[in-house]
């Protein structure tokens, strides 16, 4: 599987499948950020997520991948650091504001600076035709926002401190995607990347989410909560090592902005799961999102 990946690098075939890892990617990620803005404390459920792959990454990483290099070590160390501190900060965003409110604008602050990281760091360019394509992305994703920054009622008295939150979340969006495609890129065997990865990267949100649970005076029952762990878990495998295997076989920037298209799926599972209020008005608008992910497809 391994083999067949690398050999895919920079061609083609290779461009084909990192478009369609990206755009499962979105609905994925979409997907995720509903779980942890779920019914759940967002805290406690992604204390939940990160306990149940990491422990089920271990196995793979310790005992099926090739062990990582000794020089991979500092970029594991790295990308643990980079993750927590945004994981904390989208916590803290779902806290103080609404899903729908949140999400778009996080995903809206991503993209832009992962593609000028894309392009300080790999040399990556884009055409006109695909800036005009981001542009159009983003003008929907943050039309999005200040629509509902402007109609939505839910958590108005926060909505200001989660809006702020959102904007610092997207640059790390930006950083991690950046550090990732480095790092899996790194490695000889991309696999190594994730198993190590994923069993990182789950040891610190279990932590605070238990420290959290012990001091709350009504505390859930843990096992719902460990279901939607169970099953988040396995999005994450998805959602996270699809965009990262896409920042393997094609450019990083390309991925970042496809992915983004996550926003028009998250306003939909608001709607359907969340019974948050989606209107005409932002139906077009998620219709902006993504004419500009196909606008950047169409330049590549």
């Amino acid at each position: 599987m391994s083999e067949w990946l690398i050999s895919l690098e920079g061609t083609e075939a290779g461009h084909r499948l990192a478009l369609w890892l990206a755009l499962s990617a979105a609905f994925l990620h979409a997907v995720f950020g509903a779980l942890q803005k779920g019914r759940h404390d967002p805290w406690l459920s992604r204390g939940a997520i990160d306990a149940s792959y990491g422990l089920m990454a271990a196995p793979f990483a310790l005992f099926v991948v090739p062990w990582p290099e000794p020089y991979m070590w500092p970029i594991f160390a790295g990308a643990f650091v980079i993750h927590t501190v945004y994981k904390l900060l989208q916590a803290q965003a779902y806290t103080k504001g609404a899903y729908t409110v949140v999400y778009p604008v996080v995903r809206g602050t991503g993209p832009l600076f992962a593609v000028i990281g894309a392009y300080l760091i790999f040399g990556e360019t884009f055409t006109l035709t695909q800036w005009l394509g981001v542009g159009v992305l983003l003008a929907g994703i943050f039309g999005l926002a200040v629509y509902n920054m402007i109609f939505l009622q839910a958590a108005r008295d926060t909505l200001h401190v989660a809006l702020a939150l959102a904007v610092i979340t997207g640059l790390f969006v930006a950083l991690y995607t950046t550090y990732d495609a480095y790092g899996i890129r790194a490695t000889a065997d991309p696999f190594t990347f994730l198993a190590w990865f994923f069993m990182i990267d789950g040891a610190a949100m279990p932590v605070i989410a238990v420290l959290r649970w012990r001091k709350m005076t009504l505390r859930p029952d843990l096992s719902p909560l460990m279901l939607r762990g169970w099953i988040g878990g396995l999005v994450a495998f998805a959602s996270f090592g699809s965009v990262m295997l896409a920042t393997r076989l094609d450019k990083v920037g390309e991925a970042a902005v496809l992915r983004e298209t996550s926003t028009v799926f998250a306003a939909l599972i608001g709607w359907l799961a969340l019974k948050e209020t989606v209107g005409p008005r932002r139906i077009a608008l998620m219709a902006l999102i993504a004419a500009g992910a196909v606008i950047v497809e169409m330049g590549a």
